[in-house]
């Protein structure tokens, strides 16, 4: 059996995703929106899951959304103790993996409001959640 490489149809510093890693990087979170059937999107796409349109834009949301799912990982406290994992239902209707990082990771509910903020360290952004206390679904 003959294996093929795949050649990818865009580079890695110039596709979606470099230029929404790009935007993180700034300090800015952006989700697609599609022009063809008016859904957002998470993660950015060259193409809509929903409609198949290549009319995509980045914007950004509102960032208020709720807690979906929540789970807390455990580790040594030399290792940086224990931290929460969620699934956010952005208010304009995706769902992105992050985590509530003005919480104790115990503390983290389904149904919890929460605003996203963009972290930047070491030049590299990254999606993170405050909760928005006394604000519940």
């Amino acid at each position: 059996m003959s294996q093929s490489a795949v050649t990818p149809t865009a580079s890695p510093s110039t596709g979606i995703q470099a230029r929404h890693q790009a935007e993180l990087d700034q300090g800015r979170f952006l989700i697609q929106h599609c022009a063809g059937c008016d859904q957002h999107l998470y993660y950015p796409r060259e193409l809509c899951p929903h409609c198949g349109s290549d009319a995509l834009s980045l914007v950004a949301p509102a960032g208020t959304g709720t807690v979906y799912s929540t789970t807390v990982v455990r580790r040594q406290p030399e290792a940086g103790g224990d931290y929460n994992v969620a699934l956010i239902d952005l208010d304009e209707g995706v769902r992105l993996m992050s985590r509530v990082s003005n919480l104790a990771p115990e503390a983290v509910a389904i149904g919890l409001r929460v605003q996203a903020r963009v972290q930047v360290s070491e030049g590299r952004g990254l999606v993170l959640f405050d909760a928005l206390i006394g604000d519940a679904a």
